[in-house]
């Protein structure tokens, strides 16, 4: 069974003579410990599908099977709950909160799952160590730079160990050093056995992902294995 499973997926904004069909009836899947790239260009449907695979949005029509289970048509809570335990977010902007420490903005997830102090302050180091800023525990995110505050998002995104790791335009905001550092760790992810997947409307970036997904006015128009990756 595929850990994601998406039929017939529509979205459509202003039904009637003027709509607009961000997705025009999408279907994929995706199995579990997948390292994928969804590409396309400002409009064509990439930032639509990410809000749907990480239940940010639901569909006009069709079916998300997530793990299974029929997420298409449940309510916010219902997938705020399912969102909390099964995926981790990493944005471009970093969505870090300017008044915590590296460690805290990790933890906050952590909190919202109820989870103690002691073990929260565990998986935020484990966390942190894994992208090499144990040093930085105490940092602000204004005395960090964007790449190191993009390893603080990736942190707070893994700290709590979800099966899917969902990153949109993860290097959209840093340098090419920078941007190398963030998708080396996010291959690394992958090869630990998580299901990676990065939402990008640059090529370079998408041929680092084993399997690619194009996407163009809201349709798959290709959907191949990368053989250049391992």
């Amino acid at each position: 069974m595929s850990l994601i499973e998406v039929k017939n997926i529509y979205k459509i904004y202003n039904p009637g003579e003027n709509e607009v069909r961000a997705l025009d009836g999408i279907s994929l899947s995706i199995d579990r410990g997948e390292f994928v790239a969804i590409i396309g260009q400002s409009g064509s449907g990439k930032s639509t599908l990410m809000n749907m695979l990480g239940l940010l949005d639901v569909p006009t029509s069709g079916t998300y099977l997530l793990d299974g289970e029929d997420v298409s048509h449940m309510n916010d809570n219902q997938l705020s709950e399912i969102r909390n335990k099964q995926i981790g977010f990493i944005f471009q902007g970093f969505n870090l909160i300017s008044s915590l420490t590296a460690q805290a903005n990790v933890e906050l997830p952590l909190v919202y799952r109820g989870m103690r102090a002691e073990e929260r302050h565990r998986l935020s180091l484990e966390a942190l160590e894994k992208v090499g800023l144990s040093h930085r525990l105490t940092h602000l995110p204004k005395q960090m730079s964007g790449g190191q505050q993009q390893r603080v998002a990736i942190a707070r995104a893994v700290a709590a160990r979800p099966p899917i790791i969902l990153a949109d335009e993860p290097t959209g905001n840093l340098d090419s050093h920078s941007g190398e550092d963030v998708i080396k760790i996010l291959t690394e992810l992958y090869k630990e056995g998580r299901t990676v997947i990065i939402i990008t409307h640059d090529n370079s970036i998408a041929q680092r992902a084993k399997r690619v997904i194009k996407i163009s006015d809201g349709q798959i128009i290709d959907d191949y294995i990368n053989e250049n990756v391992e």
